[in-house]
């Protein structure tokens, strides 16, 4: 993901792009300065790198915070900011925050309910998982509400939801979002597993069920006018269920489907988002988006 849009960020004319990374790490290639991190004070180090840019685009997980500092941070330094806003990240951020809002606005989303106040007995399967996780880290699935209750027996309140399983097709979209107004760029098949109750994400296939492509435009809209601080590029997971499609949740950063969006598009997606909150940062009425093309492109990961 960091060294897909390194390499549409150096396409463009005069932009120049430093990155951090860890030291113990292989270094970033594809960057024109490259940042190591030694020290156990990366904070300090980050703070320095935002105060000296122009323009940053952070890629963070919500976990503990993380995305939500950093975007506090950029804001702070008064640096352009690709990426949304901190209120946005704040309520992305939150499984069961991210379920109220979307269901406040009428937006078809699955039920979410802080894991302690679930009652598994009304439904045949649930699916749990890190309130602020990413991914299907620590995502899994029971069928039977007393092996529920033994796991409810070792967590802490307020740090899981829990959901009733939905059997369907996992998917996403892939946005682009500026102040209440969303552009889609794919439509996306997750490919997901359970293997012993517990959900694995290997990649997914870019434009995989653009069949559902207007639908998922029009939820594209429903989501930003609901969370209009939403902005940049903005992932939404999903399941395509009897004819209906239910939002999982919102990642308010790039996400790994980013990975095989310009074969997908046939287009720079750093262009776009350069040019959505920067280049015609006073407006968005002044983002134009460019015929794209709707490409299948695989994108795997190793589990």
């Amino acid at each position: 993901m960091r060294d897909a849009v390194l390499h549409d960020l150096n396409q463009l004319e005069g932009v120049t792009t430093f990155c951090t990374y860890d030291s113990r790490l292989p270094v970033p290639s594809l960057a024109h300065h490259r940042i190591a991190m030694t020290g156990d004070d990366v904070w300090s180090l980050w703070r320095q790198c935002i105060s000296e840019a122009d323009v940053v685009l952070p890629i963070a997980p919500e976990t503990d915070g993380a995305l939500l500092k950093i975007t506090q941070a950029i804001k702070h330094h008064g640096r352009a900011l690709l990426g949304s806003s901190a209120q946005a990240v704040a309520i992305a951020g939150s499984k069961l925050a991210t379920f109220r809002v979307l269901q406040s606005v009428g937006i078809n989303v699955v039920p979410t309910w802080d894991a302690t106040l679930f009652s598994p007995y009304e439904y045949e399967q649930c699916v749990v998982k890190p309130d602020d996780g990413v991914g299907c880290e620590d995502t899994q699935l029971f069928s039977c509400s007393e092996d529920y209750k033994t796991w409810l027996e070792a967590i802490q309140p307020g740090h899981y939801v829990a959901q009733p399983y939905i059997q369907g097709v996992p998917a996403s979209l892939s946005l682009l979002c500026r102040e209440g107004q969303a552009w889609l760029l794919s439509c996306n098949r997750q490919k997901v597993s359970v293997r012993s109750g517990q959900f694995f994400y290997s990649g997914s296939v870019v434009n995989g069920v653009k069949a559902y492509w207007d639908d998922f435009e029009q939820l594209g809209q429903a989501i930003a006018q609901g969370v209009p601080s939403l902005s940049g590029y903005v992932g939404v997971d999903v399941i395509i269920h009897d004819e209906s499609i239910s939002v999982l949740e919102i990642n308010p950063r790039l996400t790994t489907s980013y990975v095989g969006l310009h074969q997908a598009m046939g287009y720079n997606p750093a262009e776009l988002l350069l040019d959505l909150l920067y280049n015609s940062r006073f407006s968005p009425n002044e983002f134009h988006m460019p015929v794209i093309q709707r490409n299948e492109v695989g994108v795997s990961l190793n589990d």
